[in-house]
């Protein structure tokens, strides 16, 4: 297949584009950038240069494909909104030109904000309180005759070159000098490794199950309170609960985010896509490249 890589210079995207050329297929990558544009040439993609703002962009990438996978997002968390109504009109836009057509869209969307069910994360897990609006675009899309699934992220996707939640977490400890957790500490969160997530998202362009919502999980529960102890023992700094206030003073626009429940499964996703996670875990990955 050709497929067109959104967010393909990106941690998880340039993951992706390489698991998909290591499969025998083509991709065509989206860079806002010529720097952007090297990594995917580099990877032995094709490029198209443009921003997910630019839709006429975007038709033509979707146009010229057998299939999408959008895992680009702005990440400016102090603009979180803005960031959704622009992610919300690209799967709109490629939606919409794969209409009429059996071609896949797969959407990468998050879990923290969904709704557990007996205490995990499902596949059955409606949208909830989630920020995050490519999840409900993505299935609208899917109601309507377009071939759309969604890959759900957890919290942490790992490895090397992670710029993610974690890193933030442990910066922000560096920061204030102490490793804080929320409350007790006692919800939890999933994680997966990038090169597990990667593979996941080539198994859903492939199978493409229209309507399909696939958790990609490697570890299930991880408890927060973990998570700060092992930073604090890696900087050696002391461990303790915030409140409160102070949770958002920690925390910064992260303290929206912190306090979710994002324990998670994905035995459908395994069973579905013939997919399981292989690579170390996130506390593991953390002792070993992040500090």
């Amino acid at each position: 297949m050709n497929i067109f890589v959104t967010g393909a210079s990106g941690f998880i995207g340039s993951a992706v584009v390489k698991e998909l050329i290591r499969a025998g297929h083509q991709v065509i990558g989206l860079a806002r950038s010529e720097a952007s544009a090297k990594i995917i040439r580099d990877a032995g993609a094709s490029v198209l240069l443009g921003t997910l703002e630019d839709l006429e962009i975007l038709k033509q990438g979707a146009s010229q494909a057998d299939g999408i996978i959008h895992t680009a997002f702005i990440h400016d968390f102090t603009q979180y909104q803005k960031a959704g109504e622009v992610d919300k009109t690209a799967i709109q836009t490629m939606g919409n030109v794969l209409a009429g057509t059996n071609k896949p869209l797969v959407v990468t969307s998050g879990m923290l904000g969904l709704t557990p069910i007996n205490g995990f994360i499902t596949e059955e897990s409606p949208v909830g309180n989630s920020p995050r609006p490519s999840e409900a675009t993505t299935l609208a899309l899917s109601e309507a005759g377009v071939h759309a699934s969604v890959v759900r992220l957890p919290p942490s996707v790992h490895d090397k070159g992670d710029k993610g939640f974690i890193p933030f977490i442990i910066a922000q400890a560096r920061k204030n000098g102490v490793s804080a957790y929320p409350e007790e500490g006692k919800n939890h969160w999933s994680a997966v490794h990038r090169l597990d997530a990667a593979k996941a998202y080539r198994l859903a362009v492939e199978k493409a199950a229209k309507g399909a919502v696939y958790n990609v999980v490697g570890d299930q529960s991880i408890e927060i309170k973990t998570i700060a102890t092992l930073i604090g023992k890696q900087l050696q700094l002391p461990v303790q609960s915030v409140s409160g206030e102070a949770i958002v003073t920690h925390f910064d626009w992260m303290g929206r985010f912190i306090t979710f429940e994002g324990a998670a499964i994905g035995s459908k996703t395994q069973e579905q896509l013939d997919w399981k996670p292989t690579h170390i875990g996130l506390l593991e990955d953390m002792q070993e490249n992040y500090f």
